[in-house]
């Protein structure tokens, strides 16, 4: 670009001089374009067919006039047909004219035609762009006008139209005459003649013209005749919103014109292919016979004139064809077209944009007009016979898919078997589609779209309200509510018809359109109304289904065959139409008042069943649906109502007859006699129980009014039979349980008919039993099964009670109870169990007479013993049988079985054991016992044992006479006695498992008595213990609970008299003594001896060996005085001292440390004066006496301060101050320093700066302190200081300052004592931080010391301040003779200041040497001019150096040096590294103290002079194997990032340990561009999306920097031992971030590499650069363990320095190979340059003219 040119001035220049000429425009040209968008057919027929319309006029007459052939001469006949066949073949045409009757053109309408593009100004025309006309040249080269008065001709000069325009004769009619361009284009015919009536046809649709005919020469080939009805308004819908969305239109009316359109034409247009060939035999015929070789023809047709054929037979047959043609077939159609007149209201906006396109504004109203064909149209029309009307008539009414019209029909479908007219919508300048491109005319037509939806809707209602209407006409309707089916069938087809034309459907070639007409459709009226079962009802109200719910006759139905329409899937999918749900079917039965009929109710059961299966119900909805059913059965008399949320079971036809009576909460058979049995499962039908039916039945039977007497189960044998039969038939498929309760149902009912009338079941018998004539046998039970009844009760032998009756009546017997015995054994098995258990407990048989007396008594079987002699010796009553008595005889069997007992049972042996035992008869107890032994297996006597509950004694004891005891209460272990046990007798001992006697009584006896009966002597003692440890293993720990806690060891005060039972003797626990002799603590506890094997069971009860420390500190805090008392104050010392040496697992027991806390057992002293000192235990050096005193915690102080002691020693308890230990549990228990309570108030004279005194004696101090205070801390335990306060906080923090005078005010706090003393020093708190000593003149030196041992110690004791006196006051020499290492201590402070001194000087070399390289660069960069610049030398950007606080200095101080620079947290690492030698970057600033990670975030302020880095720092201590594991775990947790993406969000917070830090960490998002060396590298978003070049050219233009970086990188991977895979390379515009670490992998910046280390490594010197980088990698590393800049972050860091100082160096210093860069390819090639903040030059240095390769490169710097 020419710079300086001043181009407005030229412009103004050229309008001035320059020459004028016209524009010039190729007419013809620009008209051919114009012509090329008309694609469609006869689009020149349709512009005038629409100017027609415009001009209002109702005829329009289009001729063609033609031209006869030169090749085909006219047919000699004069058939109409035949000619009119001939001019279509083979006639061209030679001029259109097309006439109208509509007014004459007006002069503007003459003016606008001769100009292009000035459109109809009308904004009621659909014309727009002044085109339309110009259509004529596609057909004409000189088209003329005449209308009224004047006439107008086009006609071409070259290529510029022009005109002629005159006045010819007045004519009436307006007429458009176009001579043909092509002279040799053909006639329409054929397919093309139809396609020409199909387009006049559908002309007839929307436009005002009401005739259309078409000539042919003097041939009308089609006629179109419209006829249109008086307009009627129609209603809208209430709740219609008659405005579209944006406001635009609002609908102001609607009405309805019924149409009549009656086409006439001629049947030339019918078969065209048939009309093709005879044509064609025809035209050949007649070009033959007329054409110059006519003769040649008669030649050769001569000879077989005599052969007597017709000339030409094809010819007569196309004669016959072509005699049709000119007939005529006249056909008529019925539509109606709804017509709205719609309002427009536009903004200004808007409006100014549609006069801008359209040349006109906005019509100011409007309409739209939907035209359709209702059912009963289409009945009427005649539009399907022959093909040709409907071809014509298809255009007209919409069969499928509607047109959108602008004044004609478009391309654009409407969606809809409707068509809309829209006049105002704007189309594409070609009139075929709707322009949806522009945004103002877009939401133009989109409103008018939208007001086309709202006429649709309005549409649809009228057509709805007419069917509603003939709906409601139906007989008896309006009472029923309910369409019968030949009603339904009557009014579908209408409604079919109806739901077709609203079949809505995509349109084309615009989507949009549908989207806009459908929606306004559905969204503009809430009120919407579908035809259903129940006639025309509002669409929330209507369900879908295609089963049969004519149960729920009142719920609206959608009728099944409307289900396919698109209409009804358009609601479904949309969720306003849904399926019939249960819930629907609920509420409607809920809410009817009728009662479903019995076919109702079937349905109603099939539908849910059918339901079930399908598994789209569930068993509540079922339930529910259930519930709310009531069913009418009107075939019963009276009527039967069925509530069927009573209904419970159903009736299985296999197991009940369906005529027998059921509960009513069984339902009748008949309704589920087509059901499944799992459908009746799934309803929730359980099949009816027979127990459940037996028991109503019995009910029913007693209830009057439920059943009939023939019904009656009690009293109806007939009846009673039929449900037995029932029973019988079903009994082994019923639950026992349910048999049982049937049993105990009938037990007691007459209900088994018999000889003797109806009786209960145990008073029948089978007809088998025929002891008696007169017994009630049973009758009438066919087909009832013996078992059955046999169950019921019925007998098959006699009852006992008849038999005791009828055969033992009176006193003479007719059998005896042998003979009975022997009856009941033949017939036992049929004897039923009543009577086997009435015979068991009936007293039937006698005894054996007892010592010879015999008796009349009789016994149950049961209460008898068998015949045999050794029961009888045993005195049992035996059975009276007279022989010999058989044991396996069959009447023994039953005998045994009714119970008859062969040996007595082991509570009955036991009593007459021990009956025999207190009764002294010793040989009936002998023999019983040896029974007992001799039975105790074969009669179970041990099993009987261990099922008894409880037996009376009859076991002897050994050692007493006569006396008896129980199993449980004997045993056999001697040493039992000792606890007071029953022993058995010993000759007994062997058979003690078979009597249930144990050696031993249970442990929880044991321990019973010896808890209730304690020993009371020694031997007692060693005994029982002794033998409760060999019962040891079963003891508990729920056992030790409680001999722990027991009293049971006797304790005797005289030692001399343990055994000796006078003596005074207590019991103590377990847990409260201890063993052996106990030396010097046996005066303080409870020792005893009572053996070894005693003491084994006292240790497992909680005894010790000895007391421990616990012990002995819970003795101390119960009986502190008592033990002061037995010790003396030096041993209670000892004692204390111990406790407080074990007081770290003391403390554990927060019990313990309650009671000590509480308790008055610590020891501590009080100097009070002679006279009033009682117990004297030193005497002091100022007089005063010293005693001791036992007190609580909160009464004693520690000595913490040996002046204020000194002052309070009279007035406070003391703690001891022997050893440290012991002060340190005294503080744990809460013990208060003397120092909390005191309070000082000082008054000091001589700190105003007008009366200070002369400072030199407070500098030579304070230059003292500085110095030996270094002396004094250097070796001094660290736990003793106070934390942060060494050295060098004294020489920062402290000031000595001389006052006149100095009066100390001391007071004890709660008290009134006080003290005033005179000092001559003290000391003040100026801040949080700085304090100050204040001395006078004359200072006592120990007064200082206590002060500063105040200060700096955490406890200060008086040796402290001794020591610290004699530092301050020994000479140097002094302190080297004390054995203090003087020398060292002063070297190294003289090292340090010369590492300080060596550092400044560096860096002023350091700061020279840069000056210098900049002024050789900026000279050298001079000299070059715009020539190339040397890439080695490079100008160092200002960045961070590893281990570098940002921020931390400022600029103008590192330019001039700062004398007294600070030192370092790393300047050390710096030191070691090799980092501080040589020429610094400029991006190393001065303090080092800016860390790697740095991003950018909120810095920390600048170190003051002298301050190290850790008086910010306040971390735990890290020990040096936990420093070694972190390090190795940072370099072990390193992994590769895999994914090709890395976002981060920036985080910002403050790092708690480094109070003046804030740890910032930036927000990174980069992608994997390739890989350079193996190592992924990584480019920011902001790169790539900057730039058109891909992230390859970067990777491609960057290579070599790449592979140098990545060499560095392998290097600082192996001084660590790193997977080279977890090292990554970024690269970015302008961070500030030298590195990060993500996720445990390490990023590294390569602009920065490039910036200050790429020329290094290109030279070969990779010495710095490796040492720089393998720091950075180290920061890095750190950050696997701690993500901030903390102290544990320090420590790691600082440790991975130190560890890999070695590597580092090696590494740093090894001869430099690095990998040679591949070769440069395409060096030429310039790649797209990346968006780029450009940075700030240096001082003096030009933009040099960039290199091929170096303006790659910039493409991707900063």
């Amino acid at each position: 670009m020419v710079a300086g040119v001043d181009h407005n001035a030229l412009r103004a220049q050229a309008v001035e001089i320059g020459e004028d000429r016209a524009v010039t425009v190729n007419k013809r040209s620009l008209i051919d374009k114009q012509l090329s968008r008309y694609s469609r057919p006869w689009s020149t027929l349709r512009e005038l067919i629409q100017n027609a319309a415009d001009a209002s006029a109702s005829r329009v007459v289009v001729k063609i006039d033609t031209k006869p052939s030169l090749r085909v001469a006219s047919p000699r006949s004069e058939d109409p047909s035949a000619q009119l066949k001939h001019v279509l073949h083979n006639h061209t045409i030679s001029n259109w004219v097309i006439e109208n009757n509509g007014h004459a053109f007006r002069p503007e309408d003459w003016a606008r035609l001769q100009e292009i593009s000035s459109g109809n100004p009308d904004e009621d025309k659909i014309g727009a762009f002044g085109v339309g006309f110009y259509s004529v040249f596609s057909i004409s080269e000189k088209p003329y006008i005449s209308s009224g008065s004047e006439a107008l001709e086009f006609y071409w000069k070259d290529n510029d139209l022009r005109t002629k325009r005159f006045k010819p004769p007045q004519i009436t009619d307006t007429v458009f005459q176009l001579p043909a361009r092509d002279t040799g284009s053909s006639v329409p015919h054929g397919q093309e003649l139809l396609s020409l009536c199909e387009f006049l046809t559908g002309s007839m649709t929307f436009v005002g013209l009401q005739s259309i005919e078409l000539f042919i020469d003097d041939w009308r080939i089609l006629h179109l005749q419209k006829s249109i009805a008086d307009a009627v308004v129609l209603g809208i819908p209430p709740g219609l919103n008659k405005t579209t969305p944006d406001k635009l239109m609002r609908i102001t009316q609607v009405t309805q014109q019924a149409v009549q359109l009656e086409v006439e034409w001629m049947k030339a247009l019918e078969s065209t292919s048939s009309l093709r060939s005879s044509v064609d035999i025809n035209a050949t015929l007649e070009t033959t016979t007329n054409s110059l070789f006519s003769f040649f023809k008669k030649k050769l047709e001569a000879p077989n004139q005599n052969t007597g054929k017709p000339e030409l037979d094809g010819k007569s047959a196309a004669k016959t064809t072509v005699q049709e043609l000119t007939a005529t077939c006249r056909h008529k159609a019925f539509f109606h077209i709804n017509k709205a007149t719609i309002s427009t209201n536009v903004n200004r906006e808007l409006g100014a944009e549609f006069l801008r396109l359209r040349k006109k504004p906005p019509p100011k109203a409007t309409t739209v007009s939907f035209l359709a064909q209702s059912y009963d149209e289409s009945a009427a029309s005649t539009l399907n016979e022959p093909a040709v009307a409907s071809k014509l008539f298809k255009s007209v009414v919409p069969e499928k898919k509607g047109q959108v019209y602008i004044g004609f029909t478009t391309s654009q479908t409407t969606g809809l078997a409707a068509h809309l007219e829209i006049p105002a919508l704007v189309p594409t300048v070609e009139r075929e589609q709707l322009d949806l491109n522009s945004k103002h005319i877009k939401d133009w037509n989109t409103e008018l779209l939208r007001a086309a939806g709202i006429v649709s809707r309005i549409s649809w209602s009228a057509a709805t309200t007419d069917l509603q209407e003939q709906v409601s006409k139906y007989p008896g309707m309006t009472e029923r509510k309910v369409l019968a089916p030949n009603e339904l069938e009557e009014v579908l087809p209408a409604v079919k018809w109806l739901y077709a034309a609203f079949d809505w459907s995509s349109t084309t070639p615009l989507s949009d359109v549908r989207r806009a007409v459908e929606d306004t459709f559905w969204n503009c009226c809430k009120d919407f109304r579908l035809i259903s079962s129940r006639g025309f009802v509002p669409l929330e109200n209507v369900r879908v289904s295609s089963d049969d719910l004519s149960f729920v006759e009142e719920l609206p139905i959608v009728p099944e065959p409307l289900l396919q329409f698109g209409l009804i899937r358009t609601l479904r999918a949309g969720g306003v139409l849904s399926d019939v749900q249960t819930e629907d079917i609920v509420t409607i039965l809920e809410r009817s008042k009728k009662t479903r009929t019995p076919v109702q109710l079937q349905q109603l059961l099939m539908y849910l069943a059918k339901r079930a299966r399908a598994k789209t119900v569930n068993e509540g909805e079922i339930r529910s649906v259930l519930n709310a059913t009531v069913a009418s059965d009107e075939e019963v008399e009276p009527t039967q109502i069925i509530a069927m949320n009573e209904i419970e079971e159903y009736i299985n036809p296999d197991k009940l007859s369906p005529e027998m009576p059921v509960p009513p909460s069984t339902i009748p058979f008949k309704y589920t006699r087509t059901l499944s049995k799992n459908d009746t499962h799934a309803l929730g039908f359980r099949e009816l129980d027979p127990l459940k039916w037996l028991q109503w039945l019995v009910k029913s039977s007693r209830a009057t009014g439920q059943l009939t007497s023939e019904q009656n189960i009690e009293t109806n044998p007939a009846f009673a039979s039929k449900v037995l039969k029932v029973l019988s038939k079903n009994w082994s498929g019923i639950s026992q349980e349910s048999k049982t309760r049937i049993v105990e149902l009938l037990a007691e009912r007459t209900i088994i008919p018999t000889k003797q009338g109806m009786k209960i079941p145990s008073e029948t018998y089978f007809s088998s039993v025929k002891l008696f004539a007169d017994l009630p046998v049973i009758v009438s039970l066919p087909n009832v099964k013996e078992e059955f009844l046999t169950t019921l009760g019925v007998r098959k032998t006699l009852e006992i009670g008849v038999v005791f009756d009828r055969l033992m009546s009176g006193s003479a017997q007719l059998w005896s109870h042998v003979d009975l015995i022997k009856y009941l054994a033949s017939v036992w098995d049929d004897v039923p169990t009543r009577d086997r258990e009435r015979l068991k407990s009936t007293p039937v048989c006698p005894a054996e007479p007892m010592e010879g007396k015999p008796s009349q008594q009789r016994y149950r079987i049961s209460d008898l013993y068998e015949p045999n002699d050794s029961l009888r010796r045993l005195g049992l009553p035996i059975l009276q049988w007279p022989g010999d008595y058989s044991v396996r005889s069959k009447e023994a069997k039953l005998l045994s079985t009714l119970g008859l007992r062969d040996a007595p049972n082991y509570i009955d042996l036991v009593n007459i054991i021990s009956t025999a035992g207190r009764s002294t008869n010793s040989s009936l107890q002998e023999f019983s016992l040896r029974y007992f032994i001799e039975n105790s297996q074969s009669k179970g006597y041990n099993n009987a044992r261990i099922a008894s509950v409880r037996t009376p004694p009859f076991l002897p004891v050994q050692g007493s006479e006569g006396k008896l005891s129980t199993p449980a209460d004997c045993f056999t272990n001697e040493r039992v006695a000792v606890l007071g046990f029953d022993l058995l007798r010993s000759d007994l001992h062997t058979y003690a498992v078979l009597f249930g006697v144990q050696s031993d009584p249970p442990v929880d006896r044991c321990i019973q008595r010896l808890t209730k009966k304690p020993p009371k002597t020694k031997r007692q003692a060693r005994e029982m213990f002794g033998y409760m440890t060999s019962r040891i293993g079963a003891i508990t720990n729920q056992h030790i609970e409680v001999l722990g806690s027991a009293s049971i060891v006797p304790i005797t005060d005289l030692k001399e008299a343990v055994d000796n039972e006078g003596g005074r003797v207590r019991h103590l626990p377990p847990r409260m003594c201890f063993l052996g002799d106990g030396g010097e603590l046996a005066s303080m506890f409870d020792f005893v001896d009572f053996g070894t094997e005693a003491e084994l069971f006292l240790l497992r009860c909680g005894s010790k060996q000895e007391p421990t420390i616990s012990d002995i500190a819970l003795l101390l805090t119960q009986q502190p005085a008592k033990s002061l008392h037995i010790w003396n104050q030096d041993k209670y010392l000892e004692v204390l001292i111990k406790v407080a040496n074990a007081w770290s697992s003391l403390k554990t027991n927060k019990s313990l440390v309650e009671r000590m806390q509480q308790a008055p057992f610590l020891l501590a002293t009080k100097v009070e004066s002679l006279d009033e000192a009682s117990v004297l235990e030193d005497n002091d050096e100022r007089g005063g006496l010293k005693k001791w005193h036992l007190a609580k915690a909160s009464d004693v102080v520690i000595v913490d301060e040996i002046g204020n002691y000194n002052l309070f020693k009279t007035h406070v308890l003391a703690a001891p101050q022997q050893d440290e230990t012991l002060e340190r549990m005294y503080e744990q228990l809460g013990v208060p320093g003397l120092s909390s309570l005191v309070e000082e108030r000082q008054k000091i004279v001589g700190l105003e700066p007008g009366n200070r005194p002369d400072q030199r004696t407070a500098l030579k101090l304070q230059s003292i302190i500085r110095e030996r205070a270094r002396l004094f801390l250097y070796d001094y335990p660290k736990e003793s200081l106070h934390p942060n306060r060494d050295n060098k906080w004294l020489e920062k923090n402290l000031t000595v300052q001389t006052v006149r005078s100095i009066v100390i005010k001391t007071s004890l706090k709660g008290t009134d004592i006080k003290c005033v003393q005179e000092k001559t020093a003290t000391l003040r708190q100026e801040s949080n931080r700085t304090w100050t000593i204040c001395i006078t003149e004359k200072y006592n030196m120990a007064q200082v010391s206590r002060l500063l041992a105040r200060l700096l110690l955490v406890r200060p004791k008086p040796r402290d301040s001794m020591v610290l006196t004699e530092f301050l006051r020994s000479e140097l020499s002094g302190l080297q003779e004390a054995g203090i290492n003087v020398e060292r201590i002063l070297r190294q402070k003289e090292k340090e200041a010369r590492v300080a001194q060596e550092m400044h000087k560096s860096q002023l070399e350091q700061e020279q040497r840069a000056r210098d390289e900049r002024e050789a660069l900026d000279r050298q960069m001079e000299s070059q001019g715009d020539g190339n610049t040397n890439p080695d030398i490079k100008v160092d950007v200002q960045d961070p150096m590893p281990g570098e606080f940002p921020g931390s200095r400022d600029d103008k101080e590192h330019e001039k040096g700062n004398p007294q620079e600070p030192a370092s947290l790393f300047g050390g690492f710096k030191k070691m590294l090799g980092l501080d030698s040589g020429r610094k970057p400029q991006s190393a600033m001065a303090d080092d103290e800016r860390l790697v990670h740095d991003d950018g975030g909120p810095q920390a302020p600048p170190k003051k002079p002298g301050q190290l880095p850790d008086d910010d720092l306040q971390g735990p201590a890290m020990t040096p194997q936990q420093l070694y594991d972190l390090t190795q775990q940072a370099v072990q947790s390193t992994r590769p990032h895999t994914s090709s993406v890395l976002k981060s969000e920036p985080a910002m917070h403050k790092v708690e340990e480094m109070h003046t830090i804030c740890d910032a960490k930036p927000g990174m998002n980069v992608v994997y561009a390739g890989e350079a060396s193996n190592l992924r590298v990584f480019l920011d978003q902001e790169v790539i999306q900057g730039s058109d070049a891909p992230a390859e050219s970067f990777m491609a233009f960057n290579h070599e920097g790449l592979d140098y970086f990545a060499s560095v990188l392998h290097d600082c991977a192996a001084i660590y031992k790193l997977p080279r895979d977890s090292m990554h390379i970024f690269y970015d515009h302008e961070s500030r971030t030298r590195a990060f670490n993500k996720s445990n992998s390490i990023f590294f910046n390569y602009r920065m590499f490039e910036s200050d280390h790429l020329a290094m490594v290109k030279r070969g010197n990779k010495d710095l650069p490796v040492r720089v980088w393998a720091t950075t990698t180290a920061h890095e590393l750190a950050h696997n363990i701690e993500a901030d800049h903390n102290v544990r972050f320090q420590n790691v860091f600082q440790g991975l320095i130190e560890s890999h100082i070695p590597n580092i160096a090696d590494i740093a210093r090894a001869k430099p190979q690095p990998t040679p860069p591949p070769p440069q390819q395409n060096q030429q090639q310039q790649p797209p340059a990346l968006p780029q903040r450009q940075p700030v030059p240096p001082p003096r240095q030009t933009a040099p003219k960039p290199s091929p390769t170096s303006a790659s490169k910039g493409a991707f710097k900063r």
